[in-house]
């Protein structure tokens, strides 16, 4: 097949870009012709006044993107456009060139913006799904996007405008857990059938495994901020004590100064802060830690960290919430526990700690291949294109 796989970068690299680009090498792999339509927000840096006065409106629907897509559609015979993200160049006129050529378009939901402007149902540093529940105005009252009233009246119209135009009824999607899937299935319209699930995949460095010997350790690897829970986290080692185990924090952000302070103040000689660190060595210290703990105060998208400790065989410790709880199998491939609790984080440890009768490790990896593996992941990306088409001929 020719596919045509759009994704608009946002300013600050993250995990969709991470997987936009790993599926379009995959499908190369497998001989497909793949072509990429990206934008970058950091182009917003150089518009003229102009440009930036036309934003709001490109943002609901840009022309450009209509006109690229239709002549890249049939230039280069296009038979499945796959779409990551339209925010805020690309925008949902890709939807509608891919109409009017009569191609199909499957889309990746990497978050919650179809249902919420914030993408993230969490504000106040809490889980909210008010705009689920009451309507869009709720992200407008509470500037949800990006702390502007502008910003986020200008994300509330364009999902108003492409709701009433009915273009989210024609597509196909994939949903990442069981979780989205459900979560997406309260947008109006949208029909079981059309929505699949697929995880995303990571590659094992199998060279890695033979190697490595585990330690009495935990590992963070995430950003230093609420929405992570560094803090209920590190209030939870202070409850273990001196004898608990080491914790090791990779990451920064803006908790990094006050995380750092926390420890330093509270004696806590079993925490080490390592920074950021290039992927393959937080793989490593994956694999040589007891468990990846992940204290997360909101339901994620689709965390890559967890599919990358399955690989190494890792098991993970999670809050019991949303796409990351639904990922691990209680007493099996991890632990769950209350988010909002030091004390429970705190008895997870322990609990994982004298867990010795679990082959966590065996478990873990059994996962990994059914599920997470590139070839797992191609041969699901090849029956959801194949129903993506089914769907248009009909």
């Amino acid at each position: 097949m020719n596919i045509l796989i759009v994704h608009n970068h946002y300013q600050i690299p993250g995990g969709e870009d991470q997987v936009a680009a790993q599926e379009a090498e995959l499908l190369r792999a497998h001989g497909h012709k793949v072509i990429t339509y990206y934008r970058d927000n950091s182009e917003l840096k150089d518009f003229s006044l102009g440009q930036k006065i036309l934003l709001p409106f490109r943002t609901i629907y840009n022309p450009r993107t209509c006109r690229e897509i239709r002549k890249c559609i049939r230039e280069n015979k296009i038979d499945v456009v796959h779409v990551h993200n339209t925010l805020m160049l690309v925008s949902p006129a890709v939807y509608y060139a891919a109409r009017k050529e009569k191609v199909p378009v499957v889309q990746t939901i990497h978050n919650f913006r179809l249902l919420c402007p914030g993408a993230t149902f969490y504000r106040d540093n809490q889980v909210c799904e008010d705009c689920l529940k009451r309507g869009l105005g709720c992200a407008l009252k509470h500037k949800c996007y990006r702390g502007s009233f502008a910003q986020t009246l200008c994300c509330v119209l364009s999902m108003k405008v492409h709701r009433a135009a009915g273009i989210y009824k024609r597509l196909t999607y994939i949903c990442l857990t069981e979780f989205n899937r459900k979560k997406l299935l309260g947008l109006k319209g949208l029909t079981p059938e059309q929505i699949f699930v697929k995880p995303n995949a990571v590659s094992a460095p199998e060279a890695l495994m033979p190697e490595l010997e585990r330690q009495d350790r935990f590992l963070f690897a995430a950003r230093l901020e609420e929405m992570k829970g560094i803090r209920v986290l590190l209030e939870a080692w202070r409850l273990l004590g001196a004898n608990g185990p080491e914790l090791l924090i990779c990451g920064s952000g803006p908790l990094d100064e006050w995380s750092r302070k926390f420890a330093a103040d509270n004696k806590m000689t079993n925490v080490r802060f390592l920074g950021r660190l290039p992927n393959d060595q937080v793989r490593r210290l994956m694999a040589t830690s007891r468990a990846l703990i992940l204290p997360t105060q909101w339901y994620e998208g689709f965390p890559l960290s967890i599919a990358e400790s399955y690989s190494m065989g890792t098991p993970v410790l999670v809050s019991n919430l949303g796409n990351g709880g639904s990922l691990i199998k209680q007493g099996v491939t991890g632990l769950k526990f209350d988010p909002k609790s030091p004390q429970s984080i705190a008895k997870a440890v322990e609990k994982m700690e004298a867990g010795k009768n679990v082959n966590w490790e065996e478990n873990t990896r059994w996962v990994y291949d059914q599920a997470l593996t590139p070839e797992k992941n191609y041969a699901a990306l090849m029956e959801i294109y194949a129903a993506a088409k089914e769907r248009v001929r009909k």
